[in-house]
C-alpha cells in the first residue's frame, strides 16, 4: 500500500488507512500477519538500522467481530486466529545478544473498538463466566464505552516482540523474554522499547492495538481496535537486556484525582483479585453500572499497582481509577 507525504495534523483516533497519513521507508499491510511466534516465518520486509516502517494492525479478533457484533458472537470466536501480529520484519545486522531498539513514533487507532468478557479468560473469570461485549465509538480523543461514559484515548500496542530462538510455533497469548503480548499500556506514541534479540534479523512483529487500557487489563481486553503504527528500528551490538525495557512518554501518564481500592494478603494474585472486586463494588455503587460493565471499565481505565511487598506476611495491591469517570466521584 503506498504512503505519500504526511497529511495535515489530525487526532490519532482518526484512522485513515486509505489516505496513508505517514511517510516511511516500508509500508506493511494488515494482511501480512501471523498467529504464532516462530523463527521460521519468512519476513515480509528487511529494514536497516534507522529505517522507519508503517504497519497496519488488525483488531485482536482478527476481523471476527464488527460494529454490529453481540455477546453471542463471542462464543463462536476461533481462538486460533486471535491476536494476529503484523510482520515479521527482518532487521539487518541484528544478531543474538544484541538489543533491538524500537521507537514508537505514532499510533492512529480506528473509529470503533470492542471490549469483552470472554468466558474462562481474565483475572475474575470465575466471577464473570458469561460472555459480555461492548462496542465503543472512537473519536474526538475519547472512546464511548457506554452512552455518556467517555474514556480518554491513549493509544498503545498490546503485542510487540521478536522471534524466540526456541523451535516453534509458540502461542502469541503469553508474553516471554522476547516480548510479545505484554499489554503494557505505556508502549505507545513517544515510547522506546528495547528488546533482546534471539535470532538473526530479530524478526520483529506487532499487533493488538488498544485505544485505551488499564494497567492489568483485568477482564482480558482493552478497547480493541485496528490501528496504523509508525515505528523506527535500531540495533545496539552486544547490549541485549535481560528482559524488555521501556522508556515511556508523558502522554501515557495519568494525573487526575483517583479512587483507589485495596487487596491485602500473602498472595499477590489473590490481592489483585480482591482489589479489583472492591473497585467493581465502588464503581457500581457510585455510577449504577452493572457489575459486568464496571469490570469492563476497570479493564480499560483502571490501573493495578503493587503498593507494598516488604511487610511480610501480607502484601498490598491497589486498583486506581480516575474519579472523573465516576458519577459523584
Amino acid at each position: 500500500m503506498p504512503y505519500g507525504r504526511p497529511c495535515p495534523a489530525r487526532h490519532r483516533t482518526e484512522l485513515a488507512l486509505e489516505a496513508g497519513p505517514f511517510m516511511s521507508d516500508f509500508s506493511i499491510h494488515s494482511g501480512q500477519a501471523h498467529h504464532a511466534w516462530d523463527r521460521t516465518i519468512a519476513p515480509v520486509a528487511t529494514l536497516a538500522p534507522g529505517d522507519e516502517a508503517v504497519l497496519e494492525f488488525q483488531d485482536a479478533s482478527g476481523g471476527q467481530l464488527g460494529r454490529a457484533s453481540a455477546a453471542a458472537d463471542l462464543t463462536t470466536l476461533d481462538f486460533g486466529t486471535l491476536n494476529p501480529v503484523t510482520g515479521p520484519l527482518h532487521v539487518a545486522g541484528a544478531e543474538p545478544g544484541d538489543a533491538l531498539v524500537v521507537d514508537i513514533l505514532d499510533v492512529q487507532v480506528g473509529e470503533w473498538g470492542w471490549t469483552a468478557c470472554l468466558p474462562g479468560f481474565g483475572l475474575l473469570a470465575d466471577d464473570f463466566p458469561d460472555p459480555h461485549l461492548r462496542i465503543s465509538a472512537i473519536g474526538d480523543g475519547h472512546a464511548e464505552l457506554l452512552p455518556g461514559l467517555r474514556i480518554p484515548v491513549v493509544p498503545m500496542i498490546g503485542t510487540i516482540g521478536v522471534a524466540p530462538p526456541e523451535p516453534g510455533p509458540h502461542s502469541v497469548i503469553p508474553p516471554r523474554r522476547w516480548g510479545g503480548n505484554m499489554d503494557i499500556r505505556h508502549i505507545g506514541p513517544g515510547a522506546r522499547l528495547i528488546l533482546p534479540v534471539g535470532v538473526a534479523g530479530a524478526l520483529l512483529s506487532a499487533g493488538d492495538a488498544h485505544a485505551a487500557m488499564g494497567d492489568g487489563e483485568v477482564c482480558g481486553t482493552g478497547i480493541e481496535t485496528r490501528a496504523t503504527v509508525r515505528l523506527r528500528v535500531d540495533v545496539r551490538k552486544g547490549a541485549a537486556p535481560r528482559t524488555p525495557v521501556i522508556e515511556t512518554d508523558p502522554v501515557s501518564a495519568r494525573a487526575g484525582a483517583a479512587l483507589a481500592t485495596t487487596g491485602i494478603g500473602p498472595d499477590l494474585m489473590e490481592a489483585a483479585k480482591d482489589a479489583v472486586r472492591a473497585l467493581i463494588d465502588e464503581i457500581t455503587a457510585r455510577t449504577g453500572l452493572a457489575p459486568q460493565d464496571a469490570y469492563l471499565l476497570a479493564s480499560v481505565a483502571a490501573d493495578l499497582k503493587i503498593s507494598e511487598v516488604v511487610d511480610a506476611p501480607n502484601w498490598v495491591v491497589t486498583a486506581h481509577v480516575e474519579r472523573a469517570l465516576l458519577a459523584g466521584g
